[in-house]
């Protein structure tokens, strides 16, 4: 059984960096693209990152320059650098792999 536990969320003045991690369980993912959506309030799930299993990345283009993704197969953990992060990238992050589902980690703007 898959499982996968977000982690670094917080409060963040415009501006601010985080970086959040995604630890999955269950199999080994050295195989297997990896992805971080988010969700704001009122709105529909986006996709925000990908990580390919063969080193490619790709991001939702309100975040290109500002997220970086990457992952340590050693410890099937997902990363999400985020930079100069804005008001609107408040949202609940969640990472996708083989279609399961972690609860998420929430980032807020504290401007």
């Amino acid at each position: 059984q898959v499982q996968l536990v977000e982690s670094g969320g917080g409060l963040v003045q415009a501006g601010g960096s985080l970086r959040l991690a995604c630890a999955a369980s269950g199999r080994s993912f050295s195989d297997t693209n990896m992805a971080w959506y988010r969700q704001a309030p009122g709105k529909a799930r986006e996709f925000v990152a990908i990580s390919g299993y063969l080193g490619t990345t790709l991001y939702l283009n309100a975040v290109k320059g500002r997220f970086t993704v990457s992952r340590d197969n050693s410890t099937n953990t997902l990363y999400l650098q985020m930079n100069n992060l804005k008001p609107k990238d408040t949202a609940m992050y969640c990472c996708d792999v083989l279609e399961f589902w972690g609860q998420g980690t929430q980032i807020t703007d504290s401007t």
